[in-house]
């Protein structure tokens, strides 16, 4: 069976909702119509991806630039995540010899050892963080926040949502002048300048990435008042000093990395910290439903592109594990609060700041990685948009202390943009 052939076997069918061209200049049925995406591909090799097709090899396809989508790439790829597919797949196809084994890449260099280790979990985290700062400024904001931002009224603009969801957070945690707050996961240490310069806390920021921590000291120093104190640590969270506590604590974007198989010790560490009565926020990436994020129609193997190519080892468990485990070490929840659209808009934006300025971050990270992140972006405002997954803040108590906290969800939402 050549090339053509498997190719048409798939994608030849008239309920598929986007046209195809192939590497010869000619459509297959039907043709695309006005505003449909295209799936262009250039060379026969993209074949490949087809005999049978899988997440993985079209993905390999697409950042080999065998394969290109001309028109909105998330129109394209939320067309084809709602696809039913080929009807059947003729057993010729699977066994024409066109298909190129695709290995884990991220993952080749984690795959003999056992997962969330501490040695690990560095390693992945260096994968993802240690691209470069330079790479992240061209599609972050000002403040360089990696995390879903909250679109409130006023808030037009990414980095005026951002400083909201900065906001927000620092709100519900009750943050006061002198208290300890520790961020885990700090990224780029905008959250603890945030508590710091506008609520006065003594702040504590841990991570595992040192090429995020040279910028976050860097601008920490220029913003910290006279009186302010602030310490930013490479640690993880599990190597804590044990007498240390803190008033509060906040976890953003950080518990992807921790893994579903890891929450109770998760939760044990980060209680162990609080004080008496404390408070954590929780805002993390969930499965939704049945927590299938895979294409109905396509295989899925060594995790899945996003797992290979850009987060090595994530893991998105649903909100209802993550309370339960929490509920389990001694927190008691307070509020949840589910902001899947905003996250959609928040990768749209950082998607689209990327495009813009595509040729810099092929010179910065080279044209391969530029387009796994292209698609990473996109794709994962597929998944939001569609349901697959949500981001949540949970705020939760250490129980042990007396009486729970009452959340004055009013002060929490009153003037999060300053008017102007």
């Amino acid at each position: 069976m050549d090339a053509r052939s498997v190719v048409e076997a798939v994608l030849s069918g008239k309920d598929r909702p986007f046209g195809v061209r192939l590497w010869d200049g000619s459509l297959l049925p039907p043709p695309p119509g006005s505003g449909v995406p295209v799936l262009a591909l250039a060379t026969d090799r993209a074949a490949g991806a087809f005999g049978p097709p899988s997440e993985e090899r079209l993905a390999e396809a697409f950042l080999a630039g065998d394969m290109d989508v001309e028109g909105n790439l998330v129109d394209f790829l939320e067309r084809a995540s709602t696809w039913s597919g080929p009807e059947a797949l003729p057993a010729s196809a699977v066994a024409a010899g066109l298909v190129a084994e695709v290995g884990a890449r991220a993952g080749e260099l984690l795959r003999s050892a056992a997962r969330h280790t501490l040695g690990r979990d560095e390693e992945a985290i260096r994968h993802h963080y240690d691209l470069g700062n330079d790479f992240y400024r061209l599609f972050l904001d000002e403040e360089m926040v990696y995390s879903c931002a909250y679109w409130t009224a006023g808030a037009d603009r990414l980095e005026l949502a951002q400083t909201a969801k900065l906001e927000l957070i620092c709100r519900k945690l009750g943050l006061a002048p002198g208290q300890r707050f520790l961020d885990v996961g700090c990224g780029w240490g905008a959250l603890v300048r945030h508590a710091t310069r506008v609520h006065g806390v003594r702040a504590t920021g841990i991570s595992l990435s040192d090429r995020q921590l040279e910028v976050a000291r860097e601008r920490l120093r220029a913003v910290l008042p006279p009186d302010g104190v602030a310490d930013l640590r490479h640690q993880d969270y599990r190597q804590l000093p044990p007498d240390e506590r803190w008033d509060a604590i906040a976890s953003v974007g950080m518990m992807e990395h921790v893994g579903r198989e890891n929450l109770d010790r998760y939760f044990e560490a980060l209680a162990r910290h609080l004080v008496p009565g404390g408070l954590l926020l929780n805002h993390a990436i969930a499965e939704t439903g049945t927590g299938r994020r895979t294409i109905a129609w396509l295989q899925r193997t060594h995790g899945g592109f996003i797992r290979q190519e850009i987060f090595p080892d994530t893991d998105l468990p649903p909100l209802d594990l993550v309370i339960s485990a929490a509920q389990r070490e001694g927190f008691e929840v307070l509020d949840v609060e589910t902001f899947r659209p905003f996250y959609e808009r928040t990768l749209l934006e950082w998607l689209g700041r990327l495009e813009r300025r595509f040729p810099e971050a092929v010179q910065l990270v080279g044209k391969r990685r530029a387009r796994a992140w292209r698609l990473y972006l996109a794709s994962t405002a597929v998944t939001f948009r569609t349901g697959r997954t949500t981001v949540a803040q949970v705020l939760l108590q250490k129980r042990e202390g007396g009486t729970p906290r009452v959340p004055d969800r009013g002060s929490w939402y009153r003037d999060l943009v300053p008017r102007s």
